[in-house]
């Protein structure tokens, strides 16, 4: 399928230094992207995490709330910029929560653990998500400041993830955009402290006479799981399968992993929902064009890749970036990224892989945009990759290694 004249206009913008600006926004959104570093790929025209979140820190004058799956520093790493802003923060008044998922602390470096329980005046708190949610965890990763501004996005709190992996997010000010993720992170502060104490912790009431979610809409936010969400921010999982089920001509969608199956102690049980959503768009004669990372390459997830890259408007590549020139570097050097583009107009960016547990069960954020320019620049992040040596079309005869992920 030939790129529409647009989709070229934001490629070359992309990748010419002459004509890119300093970022790419649009009215309340900022795309904001990590170019793992000692690779051909190139985003001058859209700002860093790094870059962005001290600026935000910077500017915080109230209040900064942050909620993340672990956190993970390593000296002289560019994790360290971002603390020493949040410090700053801390040191001038600024109140700081921060929420880590129960699980994710096992995953924590505890020199980073440490650092942070150590900033003046800082509330932080653990919640273990699967008691609200059975098998869930936080794997959102987003803040707000001052209920001003916010970022969601599949950056971790990680240096790896500022740095080694490529990772795409979205800066909001859009009031109503920011207040709703304010409204998911009080939520889950206030469930938090609801269970330390052995009280029950109630699910946010519906709208009386609910509607159907508007999915027509310039700009919403989704999340999951449905229970756990605040009023007026959509079902993830109920909202991807409709956008899906309008696309036209094109979707193009960039993850970590794709697999129809769900986790259960000792068993991967199927989880139809996705899936059948993109099989039923190619049967339509929708093109579908599906990037994942060389970590998706692991029994029994190739098996459900090579059959989904069998239909005919079906194409999968698995992208596989080197390794870094200090050598291995446990779980990084790989595309994290969790986005989708609807036929050059809608933009979906946020933090689910797209897998059983990740929109039924755990604490994720998604924010769709119905807009042209999002959607042909996220088109265009897209094609970078999806053209690059680094990816690969899936080859349905190879029996791919085991990759590497937290050991060479």
């Amino acid at each position: 399928m030939l790129f529409s004249r647009r989709l070229w206009v934001a490629v070359a913008l992309a990748l010419s230094g002459a004509a890119a600006q300093a970022d790419f926004a649009i009215p309340g959104y900022e795309l904001v992207h990590t170019v793992p570093v000692e690779t051909t790929l190139a985003t001058p025209d859209l700002r860093d995490p790094v870059t962005v979140w001290r600026e935000m820190f910077d500017a915080a004058r109230q209040r900064i709330d942050i909620a993340q799956f672990y956190v993970s520093g390593e000296p002289g790493e560019p994790l360290d910029a971002v603390m020493e802003r949040l410090e700053a923060a801390a040191a001038r008044g600024v109140k700081v929560r921060f929420l880590l998922e129960d699980k994710g602390l096992r995953l924590s470096v505890p020199a980073t653990l440490a650092r942070l329980r150590a900033i003046p005046g800082i509330e932080f708190r653990v919640l273990d998500f699967s008691k609200l949610s059975p098998s869930g965890i936080i794997h959102a990763k987003y803040f707000v400041v001052d209920g001003q501004a916010a970022f969601v996005g599949s950056q971790n709190f990680d240096w790896r993830a500022l740095k080694h992996i490529h990772e795409t997010g979205l800066r909001i000010t859009e009031p109503r955009l920011v207040g709703q993720v304010q409204a998911v992170f009080d939520h889950d502060w206030q469930a938090q402290a609801q269970l330390a104490a052995g009280q029950p912790v109630a699910a946010p009431a519906p709208a009386p006479g609910a509607v159907p979610f508007d999915v027509m809409q310039p700009a919403f936010l989704v999340a999951s799981p449905r229970a756990h969400n605040p009023p007026g921010v959509g079902d993830a999982e109920e909202v991807l399968p409709r956008l899906l089920a309008a696309a036209r001509r094109e979707v193009r969608v960039q993850l970590l992993d794709y697999a129809p199956l769900s986790y259960a102690p000792g068993r991967r049980p199927f989880y139809a929902v996705i899936d059948n959503a993109v099989r039923a768009a190619a049967a339509r004669g929708v093109r579908v064009k599906l990037m994942v990372s060389h970590w998706n390459t692991e029994a029994p997830a190739i098996q459900h890749l090579k059959s989904l890259a069998m239909l005919p408007e079906v194409e999968v590549r698995v992208v596989t970036l080197p390794q870094a020139q200090q050598g291995f570097i446990p779980f990084a050097r790989v595309i994290h990224t969790k986005a989708m583009v609807i036929d050059d107009e809608v933009a979906w960016v946020g933090t689910s892989n797209w897998a059983g547990g990740y929109l039924d069960k755990s604490r994720n954020l998604e924010v769709v945009l119905r807009n042209p320019a999002m959607a042909g620049r996220l088109a265009a992040l897209h094609e970078q990759t999806w053209a690059s040596t680094y990816a690969q079309p899936l080859d349905v005869n190879r029996q791919y290694p085991k990759p590497a992920k937290g050991e060479p």
